[in-house]
C-alpha cells in the first residue's frame, strides 16, 4: 500500500444508480459498508495528491483499505445523526389546524364533525360527548380521512344527540383538543290524508352560510306547480300538497346543503 503520511485527500460525492464491477472506476468493497441511502448507492471519488505535487502516474485508492472503510463509516454516522436531529425537530405535541364546527342534525339522519390535525408520531384519537367517552360502533363511527382529517359520524339522529362533542388528540409529546356542538332539528313527520285533502310537511332548518333546500319524492326532485310547492324561510321549510291524490303517496325527503356539508330527513305520506 502506498505511503499516505504526506498525502492529502479531497473528495466529492454524488448520489446515483449503483455502478457495476465492469466500470473501471468502481472497486467492489470486501463487505457492505451500509452506504445504501433511500435506494441509491453512495459513490465516492477520491483525488489523491502528494503535498504540493501531483499524484504519481497510475496511483489508485482501494476502498477495501480499513482506514478508508472507517472514514466511510464515520461519514455515514454523521448523516444518520443529521437525519435523527431533523426528525426530532419535526416531532412534538399534536396541533389542530382546522377547528371543529357546530352542525345541525335532523332527527333520523346523520351528522358529521370533522377537523384537521397535525401530529408526529401518529396520534391516538378519542371522541367524547359532554365529557363522556364515545365508543366506535354502530351509533358513533370514528373516521380517518386523508393524512390529517379526523371525523366523528353520529348516526340515526335523536333529540338525545344534542350536546357538546370534543375530540382529544394525543401522542407521546402531549395532547390537544377541540369542541363543537350538535344541534338537533326536527324533520318532517309522517302524514296520512284522504283524497282531496291538503298535506303539509314542515322541517326545521339552520346553517351558516344559509343552506340551499330541495324536496324530493321517492328520490326524484319535486317539480313545483300550483298544487305541489314548497316555501323556504329563515328557520324552516314547508312542503304543501293540495287536493291530495293516491299518486302523491310515497317517501318524501328534505335535503339541505351549503359549502360545509349536507343533511337530509325523510317522511312517509299515505293517501287513502
Amino acid at each position: 500500500m502506498a505511503d499516505l503520511s504526506q498525502t492529502s485527500c479531497d473528495w466529492d460525492h454524488s448520489i446515483g444508480p449503483p455502478k457495476t464491477p465492469k466500470d473501471p472506476e468502481y472497486i467492489k468493497p470486501a463487505h457492505d459498508l451500509g452506504l445504501l441511502i433511500l435506494g441509491w448507492d453512495l459513490k465516492w471519488s477520491f483525488k489523491m495528491s502528494k503535498a504540493k505535487s501531483a499524484a504519481p502516474p497510475g496511483f489508485s485508492l482501494n476502498i477495501n483499505d480499513p482506514q478508508i472503510q472507517e472514514a466511510a463509516i464515520r461519514i455515514q454516522a454523521s448523516y444518520r445523526g443529521h437525519r435523527s436531529r431533523k426528525e426530532l425537530r419535526e416531532k412534538g405535541p399534536p396541533r389542530i389546524l382546522q377547528d371543529l364546527r357546530d352542525v345541525v342534525l335532523m332527527e333520523g339522519s346523520a351528522a358529521k364533525l370533522e377537523c384537521r390535525v397535525s401530529a408526529f408520531p401518529d396520534p391516538f384519537i378519542v371522541w367524547s360527548k359532554n365529557g363522556k367517552e364515545l365508543q366506535d360502533g354502530p351509533k358513533y363511527r370514528y373516521v380517518f380521512e386523508d393524512p390529517d382529517v379526523v371525523a366523528l359520524v353520529v348516526r340515526d339522529g335523536l333529540l338525545d344527540d344534542l350536546g357538546r362533542y370534543t375530540v382529544t388528540v394525543k401522542n407521546p409529546f402531549g395532547e390537544t383538543s377541540g369542541s363543537a356542538s350538535i344541534l338537533v332539528s326536527k324533520g318532517p313527520g309522517n302524514a296520512a290524508a284522504r283524497k282531496g285533502a291538503t298535506v303539509v310537511l314542515k322541517a326545521e332548518i339552520s346553517g351558516e352560510p344559509p343552506p340551499d333546500v330541495a324536496w324530493l319524492k321517492d328520490g326524484d326532485d319535486i317539480d313545483e306547480d300550483d298544487r305541489v310547492f314548497y316555501d323556504v324561510g329563515d328557520a324552516n321549510t314547508i312542503l304543501t300538497i293540495k287536493n291530495a291524490r293516491v299518486s302523491d303517496a310515497g317517501r318524501y325527503e328534505v335535503f339541505v346543503e351549503n359549502n360545509l356539508g349536507t343533511d337530509q330527513s325523510f317522511a312517509r305520506v299515505d293517501v287513502h
